[in-house]
């Protein structure tokens, strides 16, 4: 048996008084974090949701994550991270495809209406039974129609609650992810997926108790959720939360807090190197800061160069997705890094660059990336025809094109994929030219990243104009905005006459690309 909300149970017995997780001027102990996901775990058990039931989340990095998700956890239940950002018919998706019994969601704020889109999700969700609103405070009414709060839960709950004995196997998250074609897929997490990852994060990131991260990662994502918050937790860590990321801001928190771990994507990086960072004592984070990690897409080696050279610190380059819990490979403290480089993978795990017939190619060849071992997903939920493509032969397929040198070290070089990669955020061209082509005006359309200095990848739109109509940018715009979250909906749209397609019908994105 094994539930991955053990890393807190013991946590809270080790370090019961110690900050766990702290946003502003308030922290929350391992004991109290521990207590509160045990009152949640009660009320939803009392709510009907047994083991193997799944409950969503909407919530940004704030401590009422953690004491949710670890509470979804103690119950039995598998928990369904969602984007903050998701409008109210990607809410609706998610909740009906992952069979979602519950559903906390945070009220947002005036700039946010996240709370807005959430309940108008669960309205579209039958099977969704139970809606929970997050409130900032916990006293405060629920905003939503028809919700309970959270702050309401908490109060009458149960702290002695004794957690769900659950599985190695059974599912514990399930993070969506998407390809080029189809609606986004929920990949099944197994308890002992996750646990084994925090394990290897752990030895790899060598973390000690004494360490204090800043957490500007979404915890909704994969990256932020398990190599920050949960390994953070099993290994007694503080972790400085912070809802939204901006440099300047993160730059006086580093200093604020002695922050001795940062993880970020290459965007968060290339942002901190040009902040303004006037008031802000470099030379102190540097000498707190010992280590710093970046994931999620390939980070310049100019940029790594500059950031180790400003700061002093080693940055250590990963790999993972969404189905690999999220690490497969990363560089090492105790060997050589090399920039560019993700890295070897990590214990217990094996990657292999293949051709079309799944043959091994030569060292040095491009190929995909396949992986397999403790950390590869059960499946996608309810997906058995994808399953059968991504883990045929027992190997994970990645859509990921890489090499590996004659050291073991692995390159990405490209991505089978169309997906774009849009400050560490996965946007799938697929989803955004669904939306457009239900805008009357639109005949044809043909979504790609471009290179972008800041984001990494920035989305543009070729559309067709629908015959006698004449839409502007700036309405195609205005449509994917009411209708995307906000890091999908294109920033930039060329009208053209027709589109290049092979004789097939299929679109020829490498043409419009060059």
């Amino acid at each position: 048996m094994l539930n991955l909300a053990s890393i807190l149970e013991q946590s809270a017995l080790r370090h019961s008084d110690k900050a766990a997780f702290v946003l502003g001027g308030h922290g929350l102990t391992f004991g109290e974090l521990d207590a509160a996901a045990r009152k949640v775990a009660g009320a939803l058990v009392s709510m009907g949701v047994t083991r193997g039931d799944k409950v969503a989340l909407t919530c940004p990095n704030l401590p009422y994550f953690p004491i949710v998700y670890f509470g979804i956890l103690k119950a039995g239940a598998a928990v369904v991270p969602l984007n903050v950002l998701f409008k109210a018919r990607e809410v609706e998706y998610h909740l009906k495809d992952s069979e979602a019994k519950a559903y906390f969601c945070f009220e947002g704020t005036a700039e946010l209406a996240i709370g807005k889109e959430g309940a108008a999700g669960f309205g579209g969700a039958d099977g969704c039974d139970h809606l929970v609103a997050i409130t900032a405070d916990p006293a405060a009414p629920s905003p939503l129609a028809g919700a309970t709060t959270l702050g309401a839960l908490l109060a009458a709950g149960d702290p002695t609650f004794d957690t769900v004995q659950t599985g190695a196997d059974d599912t514990a998250v399930i993070l969506y992810t998407s390809g080029t074609t189809g609606q986004p897929k929920g990949a099944e997490l197994s308890h002992s997926n996750l646990f084994m990852n925090c394990l290897v994060s752990r030895d790899v990131l060598a973390f000690e108790p004494e360490d204090r991260t800043l957490v500007v990662l979404p915890l909704f994502h994969s990256f932020g959720q398990v190599v920050l918050m949960n390994t953070g937790v099993l290994c007694g860590v503080t972790s400085i939360l912070s809802p939204r990321f901006e440099a300047e801001a993160a730059l006086a928190l580093m200093q604020e807090h002695r922050i001795s771990v940062f993880a970020g994507v290459p965007t968060m990086y290339w942002a901190l190197l040009h902040a303004e960072a006037e008031g802000v004592d470099l030379a102190a984070i540097a000498a707190n800061m010992r280590l710093a990690v970046s994931g999620g897409s390939a980070l310049p080696v100019q940029v790594l160069r500059e950031f180790e050279e400003r700061f002093g610190v080693p940055i250590l380059e990963g790999y993972g997705l969404s189905e690999t819990s999220p690490v497969a490979s990363f560089n090492h403290l105790d060997r050589e890094r090399k920039p560019g480089s993700v890295g070897t993978p990590i214990w217990g795990v094996e990657m292999r660059i293949v051709d079309d017939e799944d043959n091994e190619v030569p060292t040095g060849e491009a190929g995909e990336i396949v992986i397999r071992g403790h950390n590869v997903m059960k499946g996608y939920y309810r997906r058995p025809e994808a399953n059968a493509k991504a883990l045929r032969g027992g190997w994970f397929h990645s859509g990921d094109v890489g090499i590996m040198d004659e050291d073991g070290y692995f390159f990405i070089v490209d991505r089978t994929k169309d997906m774009i990669i849009r400050g560490g955020f996965n946007v799938y061209p697929r989803e955004i030219e669904e939306v457009m082509m239900e805008h009357p005006d639109v005949s044809l359309v043909a979504v790609l990243g471009e290179p972008h200095e800041q984001h990494g990848e920035e989305i543009k739109a070729f559309v067709v104009p629908a015959e006698g109509t004449e839409p502007t940018e700036q309405g195609l715009i205005d449509w994917c905005k009411e209708r995307l979250a906000a890091y999908k909906y294109p920033r930039s749209i060329e009208f053209r006459e027709s589109l290049p397609m092979t004789a097939t019908g299929k679109i020829l994105k490498t043409e419009l690309r060059s």
